[in-house]
């Protein structure tokens, strides 16, 4: 497995931490699509975890590959620190929840106001220059993703509406809405570019956290809608009955996730 280790990426937007870089096999002189993933250390290398379950995106990609005939994708899995709620949650909607009595609750939760802003930055502004000069990456935004879950499925939303000209798509797996509550969902609704460029990916099984998560996902669901977005074509909202909250849920399904987002 070609799986490249960058120890430590330094920024001057957040703390230092490694990035992960899959790329495919045999690739020869071809360039091909990037899909940046939140909390890379539970992507590929299953010693990372206590319990040994991590998302097998490799694996979802090389049997994409086979089965769809597809070039595949390079997977740059950036790993959280222990700033990891403050970098995830939604910094501009999160804002608004200022005015609400739970903020300072939910600021000593977080341990901090969120600063999900400069993680952008992070990401977009030194992440991805880098990746693009070290890897036979296809650069544009129609060949540029971002994808996560829980937390990182808010991040990743909230990256494709601060930054449209940079990402296609965005997966976003067990979103935890509850996070900021229908607060948030209306926040980041607001937030949603105009269709024709993008594509949305969003899921959520009924058990543990995920259990939590269906009235506010139909929320969301209704402002795709009312935004122009088309379900099936643009957007996809996917209910897994008996799935939880975890690793072995996700890899199940990422493969599903990315055949959509990429529109493979």
């Amino acid at each position: 497995m070609p799986l490249y280790r960058h120890t430590t990426m330094t920024s001057r937007y957040v703390v230092s931490r490694p990035v992960d870089v899959w790329v495919p096999e045999t690739i020869g002189d071809r360039r091909l699509p990037v899909i940046y993933m939140h909390d890379g250390q539970n992507l590929f290398d299953p010693a990372l975890r206590a319990d040994g379950e991590v998302w097998a995106v490799d694996r979802a990609i090389e049997r994409l590959q086979q089965e769809r005939n597809w070039p595949g994708a390079i997977v740059v899995g950036i790993w959280c620190t222990d700033q990891r709620w403050r970098e995830y949650a939604p910094q501009q909607p999160f804002n608004v929840l200022r005015q609400t009595r739970g903020w300072e609750w939910l600021v000593e939760r977080m341990g901090g106001e969120p600063i999900s802003d400069a993680y952008l930055a992070f990401l977009v502004e030194e992440v991805k220059p880098w990746i693009d000069m070290t890897y036979p990456t296809l650069p544009d935004q129609a060949n540029t993703f971002v994808m996560g879950s829980s937390m990182g499925g808010l991040i990743s939303l909230y990256a494709l509406c601060r930054y449209p000209d940079i990402f296609r798509g965005a997966g976003c797996l067990s979103t935890h809405w509850p996070a900021g509550g229908t607060i948030l969902v209306d926040e980041l609704a607001a937030l949603l570019p105009p269709p024709g460029r993008h594509r949305f990916y969003f899921d959520y099984g009924t058990d543990g956290l995920d259990a939590e998560y269906e009235p506010f996902q139909q929320r969301m669901d209704t402002y795709m809608v009312q935004a122009g977005y088309h379900h099936g074509h643009d957007w996809l909202t996917r209910k897994f009955p008996g799935a939880t909250h975890n690793e072995a849920a996700w890899r199940a399904r990422v493969a599903d996730a990315i055949a959509f987002v990429i529109d493979v």
